[in-house]
């Protein structure tokens, strides 16, 4: 053995090895003193050797001396378990390694956290000790799959003919979009670059210099707030474009891809066929699911009642309908079978998220019980029950208001009425793409129309639709993939004409002289010849989490930020010095308190 640190990995070792001399190299997992006969789990990245040492050797004073996670040499034999002490669940579970020697490389104080096990952890400290974090197994298991799926992705993407291009960090800022992270011009005194938000306009550039498949496992910049499935700061995602294609194109090209990345590493569990991925006009989704991102396992279907209550004997509903007001009804299979807690509860929860209240008939042997049925009358209820396909034990509940409020309050229901049922198969993966969105929306807190999602898509229907269409009706070629409730993936078909592209922006008020300004690099190169072209970008963090079974982004992240948007371990973000700021032509103000929050929408570049 010439190597000073291991003959072999931790996780290499096998009954064929029985015999040999090796050595060995890893961090003290476990120890289980068994009265003078020590056992020790070694572990490092591939994986755990049981070793064993007892008075005979040195090694035992050594290793009993140390604190777990320090780093050690062992060197001994390699030895069979008894048939009694294999480990069916360790590759290296018919072996153990007698220690004949122990050379300590690296001591561990007392540790903050514990790394052998999956137990629960402070946040803070699993971010301010992400190194130990990070040795343990699921999440280490984690960041490896994580390489793993976007080295797949990469071969996928090369194998059907695109290119890896690498786009610009330093950017000019987006006025249009999320808000950015901005960096201070030392050169140039007062002036700011922007970390990308996305390579959206640079890759718009690449297809208009004549690159035709570009993709790029792109980072992501965007100072947002965190959230479940958005970590702050930075994120990845799989970027491409391509030119000379419709929709349907980009749909059947990327199918195959996504599909095989999720078949590769389903682990088993089924995925939704390439061909077979559902595409979902957005107006049905928000009406069937009460969302934009359904989740196609769970199988209530919402239904739109409306019309069974005009008139109703229900007034609250009846005076809702009549002041153009909308009920949907979300059925739950079987829950009139059960206690009428079940749907108390449901209205409850419901006020918890801010909603007036969620209304139900529950359904007890064939009898529909609750104050909606004992008002709406015998024979509407009959009527609507039959309209709903409702069983003699099922229940239903109603969400009512603006159209806008109903939907959301009925999506949200769908979900918590699954879940609380178990109806949801959470062991596959249901894919489809949303598509036809609306191009435009009404800004009620501006009073005006503004951009629905992402303003340099393809409106259907192109110019003659903008200048002869009510702008709220006009839909884009834009469209979204989503997995389990999750949107995954986000794209379109592009703007490429100056014309339609400066009539799109002064819709939203912005003049020609705006959008030269603002978009100044990509308006100048529509200018001399631009193919028709477009693409989609897919989150490459989410569909790793989706992969893993993570809940939470953090879970799938090397090292990510917490809630607060601050890195623990490096200690970002933190003052600048003196110096620092002079040569950046900047100072530092007291931070003012800021006037309360205005809801409003924030229109992000395409995230694809």
């Amino acid at each position: 053995m010439t190597h000073p640190y291991r003959s072999h990995t931790c996780g290499a070792l096998t009954a064929a090895d029985v015999g040999q001399t090796v050595r060995l190299s890893g961090w003290v997992h476990r120890k289980r003193d068994h009265g003078g006969v020590l056992f020790v789990d070694l572990r490092d990245h591939y994986g755990i050797t049981q070793v064993v040492t007892d008075a005979d050797s040195p090694a035992l004073e050594i290793l009993d001396s140390l604190r777990l996670e320090s780093v050690v040499t062992i060197e001994g034999n390699v030895k069979a378990r008894t048939e009694a002490t294999v480990n069916p669940n360790l590759p290296t579970g018919e072996i153990e390694v007698y220690a004949r020697s122990a050379t300590v490389l690296s001591k561990a104080e007392e540790l903050p956290m514990p790394v052998a096990g999956e137990q629960e952890y402070p946040e803070d400290i699993r971010l301010k000790y992400r190194f130990l974090d990070l040795r343990r197994e699921t999440l280490h298991a984690n960041i490896v799959t994580r390489t793993r799926i976007i080295s797949d992705m990469r071969r996928r993407m090369e194998g059907i003919g695109f290119t890896e291009y690498s786009t610009p960090i330093l950017t000019a800022s987006s006025p249009e979009g999320a808000r950015d992270f901005l960096v201070p011009s030392r050169i140039h005194a007062g002036k700011f670059y922007a970390l990308p938000q996305a390579p959206q306009q640079y890759k718009q550039l690449l297809m208009v210099a004549g690159f035709d498949r570009y993709f790029q496992i792109a980072p992501c910049f965007r100072d947002e707030d965190p959230r479940a499935d958005r970590l702050p700061g930075e994120f990845y995602q799989l970027d491409l474009e391509m030119s000379f294609v419709t929709q349907e194109e980009i749909w059947e090209t990327m199918e195959p891809v996504i599909q095989g990345v999720f078949a590769e590493f389903a682990k088993g569990k089924p995925v939704t066929p390439s061909g077979e991925f559902r595409r979902i006009p957005y107006a049905q989704a928000m009406l069937d699911y009460g969302s934009d991102k359904p989740d196609l396992r769970n199988p209530i279907v919402i239904k739109d009642v409306t019309e069974h209550f005009k008139g109703s004997g229900f007034g609250i509903f009846a005076g809702i309908v009549e002041n153009g007001g909308t009920i949907r009804a979300v059925p739950a299979p079987g829950a009139g079978a059960g206690s009428r807690k079940f749907f108390d509860e449901m209205n409850n929860w419901a006020r918890g998220e801010g909603f007036s209240g969620l209304g139900y008939i529950n359904i007890k042997d064939g009898v529909p019980g609750g104050p909606i049925a004992k008002n709406h009358g015998e024979d509407k209820t009959a009527a609507l029950i039959e309209a709903l396909g409702l069983g003699p034990n099922d229940g239903v509940f109603f969400a009512a208001g603006k159209e806008e409020q109903a939907a959301k309050l009925a999506g949200l229901a769908r979900t918590r009425v699954a879940e609380q049922l178990d109806l949801i198969d959470k062991d596959r993966f249901e894919l489809c793409w949303i598509v036809d969105f609306p191009f435009f929306e009404w800004d009620e807190d501006n009073k005006k129309v503004d951009f629905a999602h992402n303003p340099f898509s393809m409106p259907q229907g192109g110019m003659e639709a903008l200048t002869s269409q009510d702008p709220l009706t006009i839909k884009a070629f834009q469209y979204d993939l989503v997995c389990n409730g999750y949107e995954i993936a986000s794209g379109s078909i592009r703007n490429q004409s100056p014309e339609l592209m400066v009539a799109a922006f002064e819709k939203v008020g912005l003049s020609k002289q705006d959008v030269e300004d603002r978009f100044g690099g990509l308006y100048r190169a529509f200018q001399y010849g631009a193919p028709p072209h477009g693409g989609m970008a897919a989150g490459v963090d989410r569909i790793v989490m989706l992969l893993c079974g993570a809940q939470n982004l953090r879970e799938v992240t090397l090292f990510p930020m917490n809630q607060r948007a601050e890195d623990l371990l490096m200690g970002a973000p933190s003052p600048a010095e003196l110096k620092q700021l002079r040569e950046l032509h900047l100072r530092v103000v007291d931070a003012v308190k800021p006037a309360a929050a205005t809801p409003g929408h924030v229109v992000a570049p395409d995230a694809g």
